[in-house]
């Protein structure tokens, strides 16, 4: 089973697989591993953020097409699941159709966009899906009255996915378990199927032809491929899996906003996990998603400690000032550019 969703495409870097194996035992067992809420919040959005990332490296990596829509597509996922259970209350059947919804939604804007935009050049599709995704965000912060304007909405799930639900009476391996657990594995296992679904159809003929479009998309139309139907595909469902994880972020998070799904910071994230780990790989997604996500959220605890710890020193406790974090985010990233030019997982795979 697992050599049919990998379709070949190995590690091929014995680093790189131990890696890959050490983050998805931790992820696995992160609820007894690293027990608390703060812990468990990072580990999700990991979970969360790897499938948004990968889904946007289906699009650019492969396919080769730039787009700055997919926040927008990952929102309607999210709005779709909030929309849902507002209208039809808390119960599975409102988020299964939440989600259904907003990805059938993410899916014929996606195909809409294709279709009418991927014809022109590269950086007028770019263009045009800047300026489709900003209209977007303006008009769900204005329909106020529908998805709640700037202060969004809340959304009310089962309570066995909520925090108040207790299904054991004793503690599990050292663990008070609650349906935040519950959420948490929905969230794992959920995120853990999709990814294994894009990294088939990547390794798969359709995949191949896209990286063939991607590197010459007129050698490609003379013999025989039609480009413009590949890549409307690819655009369907990178969208597709950007709502899917849109939705079952929404279901995580409780609440969905503009500033939480359809934030342009969202898509510069995107761009620079997409950097960093590797374009065109899917494990790229995964190693570039967890070194941002745990920059982004202890940085600035460990900066904190270190500055404490070398407060003897002249200048160099101010340089390491937690309010400093993002000065030394941006230098991470700039470092890691400049010594893994394609990316983290690129330069593993050179010294297998």
């Amino acid at each position: 089973m697992v050599r049919l969703f990998l379709s070949g495409d190995g590690p091929q870097s014995k680093i790189l697989g131990a890696v890959l194996l050490l983050i998805l035992f931790t992820l696995a067992f992160a609820p007894f591993l690293f027990p608390g809420t703060r812990s468990l919040e990072t580990a999700a959005r990991i979970c969360i953020f790897i499938v948004l990332v990968a889904s946007y490296d289906l699009l650019l990596g492969y396919a080769g097409i730039v787009s700055f829509a997919h926040t927008m597509f990952f929102g309607m996922g999210a709005y779709g699941v909030a929309l849902a259970t507002r209208q039809m209350g808390t119960g599975y059947d409102a988020l299964i159709l939440g989600t259904l919804a907003g990805t059938a939604l993410a899916a014929v804007f996606a195909l809409i966009i294709a279709l009418f935009s991927l014809r022109v050049r590269a950086i007028f599709f770019a263009m045009i899906t800047l300026a489709i995704a900003s209209a977007v965000a303006v008009l769900v912060s204005q329909l106020s009255a529908i998805t709640g304007g700037e202060d969004g909405l809340n959304i009310r799930i089962p309570r066995e996915l909520t925090p108040a639900f207790r299904p054991l009476d004793a503690p599990f391996w050292g663990v008070n378990i609650s349906g935040r657990h519950l959420n948490y594995y929905l969230v794992f296992f959920s995120c853990l199927i999709m990814f294994l679904i894009m990294l088939r159809v990547v390794n798969s003929p359709f995949g191949r032809v896209l990286q063939a479009i991607r590197e010459n998309a007129f050698r490609a139309e003379a013999i025989g491929y039609r480009v413009v139907y590949y890549r409307a595909v690819a655009t369907v469902l990178s969208a597709a899996m950007a709502a899917l994880a849109g939705a079952v972020f929404a279901i995580w998070l409780r609440y969905v906003g503009p500033a939480t799904t359809l934030g342009v910071e969202i898509m510069l994230d995107i761009l620079l996990i997409v950097v960093i780990g590797g374009m065109g790989t899917m494990y790229g997604a995964v190693v570039g998603t967890v070194v941002f996500v745990l920059a982004q959220n202890y940085l600035k605890d460990w900066m904190g400690g270190a500055s404490e710890s070398t407060a003897f020193l002249p200048l160099v406790p101010d340089l390491l000032n937690p309010d400093r974090w993002l000065m030394w985010l941006g230098i991470l990233f700039i470092l890691s550019v400049y010594f893994f030019p394609s990316g983290i997982v690129g330069r593993l795979r050179g010294k297998a």
